[in-house]
C-alpha cells in the first residue's frame, strides 16, 4: 500500500472518530465496560486458581523411615527421595522433632510425660510438583528401601483438581460469552454510528469507488477506537485491582486473602486487552459496514 493511501486512510479514520464524536465517545466506553468486566472476571478466576495451588501445595505426604534405621541412615533415604522427578522438596523431621510436634499439638497434657522419642518414627514431609501425580510418586516413594509407610490424602489431592478443572472449564465459558456479547455490543453501536454516514458511503458507491476503498478507512477508525479502549480500560483495570487489594488487605485481619500483585500479571493483562481491543474495534466495524455496501 502506498505512503500517500496510509495517510489518506489515517486521516479519514481520525476524522471520522470526531466527526461523530458522541458516537464514538459511546462505542469507546461501552468496550471498556466490556474490557473491565472481562478483565475483572478473568483475575478473579486467576487468583482463585492460585490461592488453589497454595492450598494445593500444603497437602504434603508424611513418608515414615524404618524404625531400626540410625538418624544419619534415615537422612540419606531423603537424597532418594528427592531424585523423583515430581518431588519438589522431602523435609526431614527427626524422631525428636516429631515428638516436640506431637506434644504441641496435644498441648503438653501430662497424661504424655515421660514418652520417649524412640516411640516415633523419623520421618519425610514431602511436597509435590504436581499433586495430579501424587499416587504415582508415592509409589515410587515405597519402592525406596528404607520407606517403612506411607501416609497420603489422595481425596484431598482429587477434590483440588476437580476445583481446579471447573475453575478453567467457568473461565472459558465465561470470558467466552462475554467476548461475544461485547463483539455484538460494539458492531451495533459502531452500526449506529454509521446510519448518519449511509448517504456518504453511497455516493462514494456512485462515483464507482470499490469497496475495500470505502471499507478501509471504517476499518482504521474501529482500530483507533478499540485501541483507545483497550488503554483507558488496561488503566482502569490497574486502579480498581489496587484498590481491591488495599481494602482486602485492610480488611482481612487473619491475611487469609491473597491476591497476586497486579505487577505480576501485567504483560498478560495488557496483551490480553490489546488483542480484544483490536479484534473488537476491527472486525465490529467491519462486520457494521457490510450492509451500507450493499447499495
Amino acid at each position: 500500500m502506498k505512503k500517500n493511501n496510509i495517510g489518506y486512510l489515517l486521516r479519514e479514520g481520525v476524522r471520522g472518530v470526531f466527526l461523530h464524536g458522541f458516537m464514538s465517545f459511546a462505542a469507546i466506553w461501552v468496550t471498556v465496560a466490556c474490557l473491565l468486566i472481562m478483565g475483572t472476571f478473568g483475575l478473579v478466576l486467576f487468583n482463585l486458581n492460585e490461592m488453589i495451588l497454595e492450598l494445593e501445595k500444603e497437602n504434603e505426604v508424611m513418608v515414615y523411615i524404618d524404625e531400626d534405621y540410625s538418624e544419619s541412615e534415615a537422612k540419606s533415604v531423603g537424597s532418594q527421595i528427592n531424585m523423583i522427578t515430581n518431588v519438589h522438596k522431602a523435609e526431614f523431621v527427626s524422631r525428636e522433632e516429631a515428638l516436640e510436634n506431637f506434644l504441641d499439638q496435644m498441648g503438653n497434657e501430662s497424661v504424655f510425660d515421660g514418652l520417649a522419642s524412640d516411640t516415633l518414627r523419623d520421618r519425610f514431609v514431602v511436597s509435590m510438583e504436581d499433586n495430579s501425580k501424587m499416587k504415582e510418586t508415592c509409589k515410587e516413594i515405597e519402592q525406596i528401601e528404607g520407606v517403612a509407610e506411607i501416609s497420603a490424602h489422595y481425596e484431598i489431592s482429587e477434590g483440588f483438581q476437580t476445583i481446579q478443572r471447573v475453575l478453567n472449564i467457568a473461565s472459558a465459558i465465561i470470558i467466552t460469552v462475554l467476548f461475544v456479547v461485547s463483539m455484538l455490543i460494539i458492531s451495533n453501536t459502531v452500526k449506529l454510528a454509521m446510519y448518519d454516514r449511509k448517504d456518504e458511503i453511497g455516493i462514494m458507491k456512485m462515483v464507482g469507488a470499490t469497496n475495500g476503498f470505502i471499507r478501509w478507512p471504517f476499518v482504521v477508525e474501529g482500530f483507533i477506537l478499540g485501541f483507545l479502549a483497550a488503554v483507558i480500560a488496561f488503566f482502569m483495570q490497574w486502579g480498581l485491582y489496587n484498590l481491591l487489594d488495599t481494602r482486602i488487605t485492610a480488611a482481612d485481619s487473619l491475611n487469609l486473602i491473597h491476591l497476586v500483585p497486579f505487577i505480576d500479571v501485567i504483560e498478560i493483562v495488557a496483551i490480553c486487552y490489546a488483542v480484544v481491543g483490536f479484534v473488537v474495534g476491527v472486525f465490529g466495524s467491519v462486520l457494521s459496514i457490510r450492509k451500507f455496501l450493499k447499495v
